[in-house]
């Protein structure tokens, strides 16, 4: 018996163009009265001399016939039942046995799932969409399956078909998702999808819900399994999801792998069965040096951190981009960490290590744009599938980069679920959502005539808001005590507020205000600021108005704006007193705290992203004193309730004197919630120390100077008050008791009252009379 199809059948097929190959490939029944009697079974491979179907069951082979096509084969066998059959292959001298890919309808997409994900609430899309390992009737391979509505055909690629997009053509399922499982493939495979446009033009992308991809310059997707990993933190993610992470201490160390220390090239880097890997070269700019593996940063950057006394880090974007320069702010794989480090496995040994040590894990997050690379979304399907079709809406000129279209539901899907995908997959923390002005404003750098409103005429883009309302509400569902941040630099109502009011849902804003007060600040000469009083105390006005995060990021030392010891005035003794200074009224100021590195050790040139830290700066004595510092402070902040307690609330923070321009001083009270302890913060802003200068307090006794950011140990002058003030009664800054202080030059003083000290003296002064 000999069923044969139509030549133009086989030629969609040899000319890949058609987008169900099921019907005309694999395995089809042909009944006889009703019941099945025989198969036809059809296979398209190029390259094949011949082909024949293996039968294991019946311990048979039949040979195949070519038809219409010396490379299209075909035959009929007789039998009621055929699973699992095998092609024999010969291709010139060349012998192989395949499992038939079409002989598998995965089960893995379900009509569910598709309809979940053409609403945009498909949670963990990425558990369906990409590249899965899975076994189907007892067949192990790997799953693919992508979406793309508008190709005419797609075809997966790899070193297993030798990139030929005739082998492997995917079936497209509803809604626009391309679909294919292919037998015998595991962990390690390289593949890309071949797209074809509706005028067969070819782009070749790389998985968009791929996890892992080759190390630039290479683009290809790799086969992972996320889940063989074996999590120790348990503990650590049981307490932050009972915690509320607003009235902890949270100090931030802000961190770019890649810059912050290089190891040599001729060092191999060991992996966890202690076989080495091949060194990657880092740049031209500094050769004969490559990156510290994921597992060497765990040895390394962690304990340096945690020395610090920092309680998170923050990693600049690690998901996968191609051009170091971008600091990683360009993304191609959202749902890959970066290769240049190591394998997804090993990112989460490095946050697992983190967790063991008591850090907290956040990440930037860059769900505003991606850039045109061709392996990329751009274009994705041969149309504006991820972007606006509308420049005007569609792409950042400035930045040369595209806007995602928040507008289409998938696309939505596609971030909502990634931003779920890095804390269910490795554990982090937070995340730190990058330029979200840019995507709260339609005409955010954009010249008039380049932006269009939006259906109100306005220049806010809705669809964005919406998005980042429903990202945040399903983070914050799925894992409390989390960390959502917003870097927004605009005056946008109610970014820290919860989505149920209203707001956009973050839980903390980055203060970008106060860090432009404080830097014009303090890059004057000490005598100009007593005409800029308002530039320290200005903050305080709107503070309470958002959940604020104090933050001097990379971007504040890049760009010819120096680093931070480069912005300050006088010599070199004032520039490290000033930062000193900047940096403890930081810490005393409400709202949480990040820093950028290089910051703790005073670096005096501008960050650059190919090069390391100037670590050598160590080795000089200012440098060193300014890294005690920078751990002490941390320290006290850490264990300081009255520092962190209350940072969004306005019974937290108390003026005591905010007035004297005329001496460049402030003075507050930091309160804890019971509003029985507190910290008094005085803070002297300029070169002149004074003697005699009193403050204000609220209650009797003595006060430990806890601490002075002029220390001796520190490099400082070391003034101060000899160890504590005892208050007067002496009514002064509307308080019933005042203190008799020394205030040094550029220095902040932090006095907390000595409960026992005190308790002891009225004993004593009870005892006498």
């Amino acid at each position: 018996m000999t069923i044969t199809i139509a030549p133009d059948q086989v030629h969609q097929i040899v000319g890949n163009q058609h987008q169900d190959p099921f019907e005309i490939l694999g395995a089809h029944p042909i009944q006889d009265n009703g019941k099945i009697s025989h198969w036809a079974v059809r296979a398209y491979l190029p390259n094949a001399d011949s082909v024949s179907v293996i039968v294991p069951e019946q311990r048979q082979e039949y040979p195949m016939q070519s038809v219409h096509n010396p490379h299209f084969f075909e035959c009929v066998i007789e039998t009621a039942e055929l699973a699992n059959y095998q092609f024999r292959i010969k291709e010139g001298d060349r012998e192989r046995v395949i499992y038939d890919p079409y002989a598998f309808r995965s089960p893995k997409l379900t009509d569910l799932d598709i309809h979940l994900f053409a609403e945009g609430n498909h949670h963990r899309i990425y558990e369906k969409l990409g590249a899965h390992t899975m076994e189907v009737n007892g067949v192990k391979g790997v799953y693919f399956a992508v979406w793309a509505p508008n190709a005419r055909n797609i075809s997966v690629l790899g070193d297993f078909n030798h990139w030929d997009g005739r082998k492997h053509q995917m079936a497209k399922r509803g809604n626009g998702v391309w679909e294919l499982f292919i037998p015998d493939l595991g962990v390690g495979e390289h593949y890309k999808y071949e797209i074809k446009n509706s005028a067969g033009h070819i782009y070749e992308k790389s998985d968009p819900y791929g996890f892992q991809q080759e190390p630039r310059p290479k683009t290809a997707s790799i086969v992972t399994d996320l889940d063989t990993y074996t999590w120790t933190d348990q503990k650590w993610m049981e307490e932050r999801r009972n915690s509320d992470p607003l009235t902890k201490p949270i100090s931030v160390y802000e961190c770019h792998l890649g810059s912050w220390l290089h190891a040599s090239a001729s060092e191999p880097a060991k992996l966890p069965n202690g076989d080495t890997e091949p060194v990657v070269i880092v740049s031209e700019l500094k050769p004969g040096a490559r990156f510290l593996t994921y597992r060497e940063l765990a040895e390394k950057l962690i304990p340096y951190v945690k020395e610090l006394g920092y309680t998170h880090i923050e990693l600049l974007p690690i998901a996968e981009h191609p051009f170091d320069g971008s600091w990683g702010y360009q993304v191609t794989g959202y749902y890959a960490p970066t290769s240049r480090f190591g394998t997804p496995e090993d990112f989460m040994y490095f946050v697992d290590c983190c967790h063991k040590e008591g850090l907290g894990v956040l990440v930037d997050w860059v769900p505003g744009h991606f850039p045109k690379d061709g392996h990329g979304l751009a274009f994705f399907d041969g149309t504006h599938l991820y972007e606006h079709a509308d420049p005007r809406k569609g792409e950042h000129k400035e930045w040369g980069t595209l806007v995602f279209n928040y507008n289409r539901n998938e696309v939505r899907n596609f971030l909502v679920s990634n931003v779920l995908f890095w804390f269910d997959k490795f554990h982090i923390d937070g995340i730190r959502v990058d330029a979200v002005a840019s995507m709260l404003y339609l005409d955010y750098c954009r010249k008039e005539g380049e932006w269009v409103t939006n259906q109100y005429g306005g220049r806010e883009n809705l669809e964005a808001a919406d998005f980042l309302r429903q990202a945040n509400h399903l983070l914050f569902s799925y894992y409390p005590g989390v960390l959502s941040i917003a870097e927004e630099s605009t005056s946008w109502p109610m970014v820290s507020w919860p989505t149920y009011v209203g707001g956009l849902g973050f839980n903390l804003k980055w203060n970008m205000g106060w860090m432009h007060d404080m830097l014009d600040y303090f890059s004057m000469d000490p005598w100009f600021r007593q005409f800029h009083q308002n530039n320290i105390t200005f903050s305080m006005w709107y503070h309470h108005s958002e959940n604020f995060m104090l933050a001097l990021s990379h971007d504040e030392v890049v760009h010819g704006k120096s680093n931070i010891i480069g912005k300050m005035p006088g010599d070199r003794w004032q520039k490290l007193a000033n930062v000193r200074c900047l940096f403890t009224y930081m810490f005393a100021h409400p709202g949480k705290k990040t820093l950028f590195m290089s910051m703790e050790f005073g670096q005096w040139s501008e960050w650059n992203v190919w090069g390391d830290l100037e670590w050598e700066l160590l080795q000089f004595e200012p440098h060193q004193q300014l890294k005690t510092f920078m751990t002490d402070l941390n320290h006290l902040y850490c264990s300081t309730p009255e520092l962190y307690t209350q940072d969004f609330g306005q019974e937290g923070f108390e003026w005591i004197d905010c007035s004297d321009n005329r001496h460049s001083v402030v003075s507050f009270i930091r309160w804890d919630k019971n509003k029985e302890d507190f910290v008094v913060v005085v803070c002297n802003f300029t070169p002149q120390p004074h003697s005699h200068y009193r403050v204000g307090v609220p209650v009797h006794g003595f006060y430990s100077e806890i601490f002075n950011s002029d220390s001796g140990k520190y490099g400082g002058s070391n003034m101060g008050n000899l160890g504590g003030k005892w208050a007067d009664e002496w009514w002064f800054h509307s308080h019933a008791y005042s203190m008799d202080l020394c205030l040094p030059p550029l220095s902040v003083l932090v006095f907390k009252l000595d409960q026992e000290k005190t308790e002891e003296a009225r004993k004593a002064w009870m005892s006498q009379t």
